[in-house]
Parts: C-alpha cells; sequence; structure tokens
C-alpha cells in the first residue's frame, strides 16, 4: 500500500493552476487579437466603402459638370441664333413692307388699267394711220416689204385674241423699223420699167438721203425724184462706178468710203 505524498499533490495541484492561468491568458489574447482583427477590417471596410461613394459622387459631379459646360455651349449657339434671326426678322420686315407698298401700286394700276387700255387702242390706231401715211409719202424703197409689214399689223388690230399690250409692241416695232431704215445702207433686187421695158436692177438706198438703181448689166443708173415721183436716168459716166462701189459696200463687200450720189436738193423749212 502506497502513502500519497501531501507535498507532490500540492505542487501537482498548482502546476495544473498555472497550466490553466496560462491557457486562459493565452485564450484572452486570442480573444482580444480576433476582436482586434474585426476592429481593423471594420475600419477598412467603412474606409473602402467612402472611398467607393467618394468615388461615385466624383464621377456625378464631373458627369453634372459636363453637362452643365454642355448645356452652356447649346445656350450660347442658341443665343447667336437668336441674335441672327433678329437680325434676319427686320430685313424681313423691310422687304415685306416694300412688298406690300409694291402690291398697293399694283393694285391701284389694275383698278386703272381698263381707263388706260380705253385710251391706249385709239392711239394704236392713229398711229397705225400715220404710218401708212408716212410710208406712202416717203422714198419707195423696199415697198414691199414695208407695206405688207404694215398690213400684218393692220389686220391684228381687230383681233381679240391679241391683247392691247401686244398690239401696241408691234406698231412700236413697225416704228422702229422705219427709225433704223435712215440709218442703213442697204441693197435689194427689184424689178423697173427702163425705156418702157421692165429690167431687173439693184437698189441702193442711202438712208433717205438717196435711193438708186442699176441694171443688173451695170449699162443704166437711174436715181429716184421726189418730185416727179419716178425713177429718172442719171449720167452712167458719173455715177455709174459710184453706184457699184456703193452696191459693194452695202453687200459687205467693199469698206465704207465717201461716194458720189445724185440726191435732191434740200428744201426751205415751211
Amino acid at each position: 500500500m502506497k502513502l500519497l505524498n501531501p507535498l507532490g499533490g500540492l505542487m501537482k495541484i498548482k502546476r495544473l493552476q498555472a497550466v490553466a492561468m496560462t491557457t486562459a491568458l493565452s485564450a484572452g489574447a486570442l480573444m482580444g487579437s480576433v476582436a482586434a482583427a474585426d476592429t481593423i477590417d471594420s475600419v477598412l471596410s467603412v474606409g473602402q466603402q467612402k472611398t467607393a461613394a467618394a468615388q461615385s459622387s466624383q464621377k456625378r459631379i464631373d458627369k453634372i459638370a459636363e453637362e452643365t459646360n454642355s448645356l452652356l455651349q447649346d445656350f450660347k449657339v442658341v443665343n447667336k441664333e437668336i441674335d441672327g434671326l433678329r437680325v434676319y426678322n427686320k430685313q424681313l420686315e423691310k422687304q415685306l413692307a416694300n412688298q406690300l407698298d409694291v402690291i398697293r401700286k399694283l393694285e391701284q394700276s389694275i383698278a386703272n388699267v381698263t381707263v388706260i387700255e380705253r385710251q391706249i387702242q385709239p392711239l394704236i390706231l392713229r398711229m397705225v394711220t400715220a404710218l401708212e401715211q408716212f410710208i406712202e409719202l416717203d422714198v419707195p424703197f423696199d415697198l414691199d416689204a414695208r407695206m405688207a409689214n404694215l398690213e400684218k399689223v393692220k389686220s391684228n388690230m381687230d383681233r381679240s385674241d391679241i391683247t392691247v399690250a401686244e398690239k401696241f409692241r408691234q406698231i412700236l416695232e413697225l416704228y422702229n423699223f422705219e427709225s433704223e431704215y435712215s440709218r442703213k445702207i442697204n441693197s435689194y433686187r427689184d424689178t423697173l420699167v427702163v425705156d418702157g421695158q421692165e429690167r431687173e436692177v439693184n437698189v441702193l438706198q442711202i438712208g433717205r438721203i438717196a435711193l438708186v438703181a442699176q441694171t443688173t448689166d451695170s449699162s443704166t443708173t437711174l436715181a429716184y425724184d421726189k418730185e416727179q415721183k419716178g425713177w429718172v436716168e442719171v449720167d452712167a459716166g458719173e455715177y455709174r462706178r459710184a453706184v457699184m462701189e456703193g452696191l459693194k459696200i452695202a453687200k459687205n463687200q467693199a469698206t465704207k468710203a465717201i461716194m458720189t450720189m445724185p440726191i435732191p436738193a434740200p428744201e426751205a423749212a415751211q
């Protein structure tokens, strides 16, 4: 039978207590480390969340700034367009005022057109009659063509499908043609009675100053005499070559030059 050593038992119990205390301290330290680690993780997590929130806020701020800048640029563009439209509208207002003035004048002209037409129609008839008398009394150059043009205009006077304006234009055109004859040198073929026989001649018209003719064989030279109202033979030796040269000039076959022509003496003014 063994006897227990009270001292040994007591020491053993103390060693067990020391181990228990060491284990408890280690557990407490471990628990403290874990708590500290959790706290740090929480702090870091909150920091990361704040950083993420700050980044998100910055992005929103940047986006708002871009949108604000874009709106500002749009505002500037629209403002310029408005200024341009104001200037354009002022110009349109001026044009509109001018157009309204033109419309008023046109309305007034339309109101008076009947009166004007009543006045123009008798004027045209008087102009036709006056021109017919003038051609009959004038030097008879290119007479067939001139009278044909006049008859054409006269036949249009009674036509209802031709406006008064067109009739007036036609008679003015004839007056212009007659005026141009005074400044032209012209030549054409015609048939005249020479020595009782019809002869083909070349007629030379120099404005309304001289009207001469020469047979196609250049043997006979004639001049129109207004007093006798007919053709008379002139000195072939004096005028034959001049008339030939004048006919070439009229046909653009020779350069213009001074010509000697039989012309009537000027009459004293009445």
